[in-house]
């Protein structure tokens, strides 16, 4: 704990000799035989600040630790409930100063999130994951804000090419792009380059109006986009006049050895097999690759086998090459588009479920008469 906000003073307020023995015994007893504990928080810090306005991260913790009363008083909270429950509360305080140490501010998110971190017992500290800063711009810091999505930016740092997969909204690009961007500033590399393959939503470039660029260009506009949110926009058009920044179609990669760069390959679920290994050959000496993509969410034609899901059974066991999966807990878009994701792998595995219990029933009716024909015939 740092000097400004040293961790929060604990003290017992009523007898707890056997406290352990009590909650083994009676899992919720009366609340009138539970100890009370206290805790003090430093007094520079601002209640609110740890609390939120209107206590809604107070709230957010009562919901999440419903066997345990919390009740603040100035800058001290009292909770009586089981020791084990009070005890994970205490280290989700200190966990949430050091964020606030760290000038960051708290949400409900940060705090159910370092609250499933704890419970989960991670290697990972909560406070570890939430203050990893990549980029400041604009007074915006881009970090992670998940476990994992903190080991994908780990991985980055860690292996030659990463491989990001997962649903829409966990990052997988953006954090990428942050990573490069920082590589570029810190001189790491000396370009970046930003590509997709042209084929999304079953839509085709032949049927969409303009020239080839503004064909293109829609299909882009996502990493200009984040591109935006990171480098400043006048700084823009120089650097991609001058080839640091080089936002490209797929095809664009062909015949090319890319030395000293940041390459990242966005919606790799929509490349064919021959398209991934092109990609990955353009690797040059110096450079760092990461692809990303949605498995779930393959807009090629029918019989084209996804060149990202190929990939991960043919590279799996290549050392320096990292495949990290993101999930729907990653997700840190509107908390509903974590449901969504959910909802939807839930009805594809019944679906799946579904298929293989009708091909099962369709295989036993056809081998049926035969079974029949074999017992009825000469012996």
């Amino acid at each position: 704990m740092t000097d400004h906000h040293p961790a929060p003073h604990r003290a017992l307020t009523a007898d707890s000799r056997d406290s352990g023995a009590a909650d083994a015994a009676a899992p919720n007893p009366p609340a009138s035989t539970r100890p009370t504990y206290a805790v003090t928080i430093p007094a520079s810090v601002p209640m609110v600040t740890l609390l939120g306005p209107r206590d809604e991260l107070l709230t957010t913790i009562e919901r999440q630790f419903p066997t345990v009363d919390v009740h603040v008083r100035g800058n001290e909270l009292t909770m009586q409930g089981p020791s084990a429950e009070v005890a994970l509360i205490e280290r989700l305080l200190d966990e949430l100063l050091i964020v606030l140490d760290n000038g960051q501010s708290l949400n409900r998110d940060a705090v159910e999130r370092s609250i499933a971190m704890l419970r989960a017992q991670t290697a990972e500290r909560p406070a570890d994951v939430l203050t990893l800063n990549i980029i400041s711009n604009r007074g915006r810091t881009i970090r992670p804000k998940t476990l994992g999505q903190k080991r994908y930016v780990d991985a980055i740092d860690n292996h030659t090419v990463v491989f990001g997969i997962g649903p829409a909204g966990t990052g997988k690009t953006y954090l990428a792009m942050a990573k490069a961007v920082a590589a570029l500033q810190a001189k790491r590399v000396n370009r970046i380059i930003l590509t997709r393959p042209a084929v999304e939503a079953g839509e085709r470039l032949g049927f969409l109006p303009g020239t080839l660029n503004d064909k293109i260009d829609p299909y882009l506009r996502p990493l200009y986009d984040a591109l935006h949110d990171m480098v400043d926009p006048e700084t823009i058009p120089r650097l991609m006049a001058s080839g640091t920044i080089e936002v490209a179609p797929l095809a664009y990669m062909r015949g090319r050895t890319l030395n000293d760069a940041f390459i990242i390959l966005d919606e790799a679920q929509n490349t064919s097999s021959e398209q991934m290994k092109m990609f990955l050959t353009r690797l040059g000496f110096g450079s760092k690759m990461v692809v990303t993509g949605d498995i779930t969410q393959v807009d090629l034609p029918g019989g084209t086998r996804s060149g990202l899901r190929h990939v991960r059974e043919v590279l799996r066991d290549i050392e320096d090459i990292h495949f990290a999966e993101l999930t729907a807990v990653d997700v840190v878009r509107h908390r509903l588009v974590s449901s969504i994701v959910e909802a939807y792998d839930r009805s594809e595995a019944a679906s799946e479920l579904r298929a293989r219990e009708s091909e099962r029933a369709d295989h036993e009716a056809d081998s049926a008469p035969r079974r029949r024909a074999h017992r009825g015939g000469p012996r």
